[in-house]
């Protein structure tokens, strides 16, 4: 007897029937939602494996700053403060609350750990992945291009920058309540009501409060209402058969009634967020609106071609203004053409038409016709235009191969060897976001280099920044400051250069940039001690600020004021008081007339210079008018810090210590102790919660007290704020020996000292 009849009369004699559907459960264990599971999972972990690199990569100083590090708002984490200054306040030129909370939440939870702040940045990414996956999925019924379209939109380089870069987690952040929002409108689609709809609008304003770049969401439903929705009857009835996913179809007048309350959220977004920007918005002066159509019809054309050629990207592409080649925007613009033409052609399948215009549509907002700052174009603007074009590929080539018969395995190695592709260039992209100077070294490589004046600019502050923006490699080549500061002066250099070429032919353009780039160079002349390049510097700013405000006074006053007191902190170096009152006063002027407009913006700046007017009064020995300016300074900052305390409060100390001094002066000793102890006790408080930051000043102003306590014969009370103070600089020694070796010899010396002869009065030196 055979083997195989053998085995089936055991089975049959010991009563075990064979089951054939064990087989068929098995084989179709992987259809439906368990297939659906197990793709979410691969998605999310070849997402989250790619983009693993950025994990240890440190903040950087282009808007990581303004967003994390140094925003002290978020520092709070997620209490009351935080939410009413997100949902309160202007900042960054953006109203955007829920990207601020979610940075005070990753600060509550990671602080200035860069590690946290990048993997949630990540996870968002892979989430939305998933979550696009599941929309095509469940509309169009076709897993295999719902699947690839889904993987192209997590591994494609365009999105790099969105995902690697913190200060882009309102791209990532927003389109997840993007998706969210079409995910309820399906669900609303199916049995519409108030309710369901209440979800989708309170999706959307979340999605608005993280980036109001989601404004086209409803011009977005509607197309998907035409597919693949298909809600969307063009006859007069108003009702018809369901769809295959349970959706009624309903007339077009009622699908446009229906987008109101949605329009009318995003009109609000829209008037708030021209308000936010309207100091970094360019005029039609700078941007005429003939080379912004010109502009946008290119970068439409740009997006496309490195969508399908994804190389020489970058963090920041100069704005061409008048000087864009004609045949730029005549090929773009038969691009364009012809692809409308093609889809309005081949209409019937309407993944072609929705595609494209979700392409063209979503980009309206960045493409320029509104010009903020000086970019042609961004990577990070893509994020989400770019599914149209992903989806009408995908779709269009599986039908392709549908007709033609073409076999799966023929279908899946060309979409895998693709994607391989892709990843290999993401990685590499992913890698050019380890650092401040990577990033803009490579900016500096794949761009115009006779435009890019911004990436020469960002070069040397990086260079000027060591600790936050190089890299250990980095640190290896600039093994000096004089490398580094020859090398950042060569990047100001050759910034300046470009711009003063530029502003030949755009002067109202590049004419303001040339003066920001003069500041930059004097502050590296000043820094290498080179006073009259330091001078020559900021005095041409000076002149071309002045010139600028005649004109546009809102918008170059403030710039102007700021660099009259750099020449003023220049005068008082060469010792040039007079020189330095006169710079002083003059900025002050115009601080209080920028201040009687919007007192909450330039309140501060006020204060700064009545600071450094302050300080020449001291030196001049008008210690009553020092004072009156102190006095002020004092009131401004605590004015300030009732309203934003973890800002201005060390500001408010610092004040109160140079009072203490100038009170020494006077011999006003009750007066200068009550200021060194207001300032003692917000230096504990800060000390507390950001030690490394804040307990060098501690140390100063225990200093100051002893010394105080000491004159007045306090000896006990002066003994106890010098240990103190020698305590925290022993403890900075162990870390950083070179910077406070000699403060703790200098407070070891003033202990032996205190039962010798009288201290000299406070504020002079041995």
């Amino acid at each position: 007897m055979g083997r195989a009849k053998t085995v089936a009369k055991t089975r049959i004699q010991s009563g075990k029937r064979p089951n054939p559907k064990a087989r068929a459960g098995t084989a179709g264990f992987l259809t439906g939602k368990n297939l659906n599971i197990v793709l979410c999972v691969l998605l999310a972990a070849a997402t989250l494996a790619l983009y693993s690199p950025v994990i240890d990569y440190p903040f950087l100083i282009m808007d990581d700053r303004e967003y994390v590090t140094a925003n002290t708002h978020i520092h709070g984490g997620l209490g009351w403060n935080t939410v009413k200054w997100a949902f309160a306040s202007i900042y960054s030129t953006n109203w955007h609350p829920l990207t601020w909370l979610s940075h005070a939440l990753d600060y509550q939870l990671f602080a200035l750990n860069p590690a946290g702040h990048h993997l949630d940045s990540v996870l968002i990414h892979a989430l939305n992945t998933v979550l696009l996956f599941l929309l095509l999925v469940w509309a169009t019924r076709r897993t295999g291009p719902s699947l690839l379209v889904a993987a192209l939109f997590a591994a494609h380089p365009l999105n790099v920058e969105s995902v690697a870069w913190v200060a882009e987690r309102k791209n990532v952040l927003s389109t997840l309540f993007f998706f969210l929002a079409i995910a309820a409108y399906g669900w609303y689609g199916q049995k519409p009501g108030w309710r369901r709809y209440l979800l989708v609008a309170a999706l959307f304003a979340a999605g608005l409060t993280a980036k109001p770049m989601v404004i086209t969401l409803p011009f977005v439903l509607l197309l998907l209402d035409y597919w693949p929705l298909e809600r969307m009857r063009l006859d007069k009835t108003e009702l018809g058969p369901a769809t295959s996913n349970g959706v009624p179809r309903v007339a077009l007048s009622r699908l446009l009634l229906e987008k109101l309350p949605l329009l009318f959220l995003s009109a609000a977004s829209a008037v708030i967020t021209l308000i936010a920007q309207r100091r970094a918005e360019r005029t039609f002066e700078e941007f005429s609106f003939a080379i912004r159509v010109e502009n946008a019809v290119v970068s439409y054309g740009l997006y496309l071609r490195k969508m399908l050629w994804p190389a020489r990207l970058a963090a920041f592409y100069p704005h061409p203004a008048n000087t864009r080649p004609m045949w730029q925007v005549i090929l773009s613009a038969l691009i364009l053409t012809g692809v409308t033409a093609l889809v309005v052609v081949f209409r019937r399948k309407r993944y072609l038409p929705v595609g494209w215009f979700w392409f063209l549509g979503t980009l309206v907002p960045v493409i320029g016709l509104v010009q903020v700052g000086y970019s042609a174009m961004a990577d990070r603007y893509a994020y989400v235009p770019l599914i149209g074009i992903f989806v009408m590929i995908t779709l269009g080539l599986d039908d392709l191969a549908e007709i033609n018969g073409v076999h799966t395995v023929w279908r899946v190695i060309p979409a895998l060897c693709t994607l391989t592709v892709l990843g290999f260039v993401t990685l590499r992209q992913i890698s050019y976001w380890d650092g401040e100077y990577t990033v803009w070294s490579h900016a500096l490589a794949v761009t115009d280099p006779e435009r890019n004046a911004q990436a020469h600019d960002s070069l040397g502050a990086a260079l000027m920044d060591p600790i936050s923006a190089l890299t250990a490699h980095d640190l290896e080549k600039f093994d000096t400051e004089q490398k580094r500061m020859d090398e950042a002066r060569q990047h100001y250099e050759e910034a300046l250069r470009i711009n003063r070429q530029l502003a030949k032919r755009d002067p109202v353009i590049y004419v303001p940039r040339v003066a920001g780039t003069l500041n930059n160079l004097g502050f590296i002349a000043r820094y290498q001690n080179r006073i009259d390049d330091a001078r020559q510097y900021y005095e041409e700013a000076v002149r071309i600020h002045r010139q600028l405000a005649k004109l546009n006074s809102t918008a170059q006053l403030n710039v102007l004021a700021a660099t009259l007191n750099n020449l003023g902190n220049l005068d008082r170096r060469q010792n040039q008081m007079d020189e330095a009152r006169q710079h002083y006063e003059e900025a002050l002027k115009i601080d209080r007339q920028l201040e009687q407009q919007a007192p909450d913006k330039y309140l501060a700046d006020t204060a700064t210079t009545l600071n450094n007017l302050g300080a020449v009064d001291q030196l001049q020995h008008r210690l009553d008018d020092a004072r009156r300016h102190d006095e002020e300074v004092l009131e401004i900052y605590q004015q300030l810090a009732q309203q934003n305390p973890d800002e201005y409060l060390p500001d408010v100390a610092l004040i109160l210590d140079a009072l203490g001094k100038l009170d020494g002066l006077q011999n006003r000793m009750d007066d200068a102790r009550q200021h060194f102890e207001g300032a003692l006790n917000i230096y504990r408080k800060l000390a507390q919660q950001y030690p490394d930051k804040y307990l060098p000043d501690l140390a100063v102003t225990l200093n100051y007290l002893g010394f105080l306590d000491r004159l007045q014969k306090r000896i006990e009370a002066s003994r106890a704020d010098y240990t103190e103070a020698m305590t925290i600089y022993r403890t900075l020694a162990q870390r950083d020996p070179p910077r406070y070796a000699g403060d703790v010899i200098r407070v070891e010396a003033s202990l032996r000292e205190l039962d010798n002869k009288d201290p000299l009065p406070v504020g002079r030196t041995k």
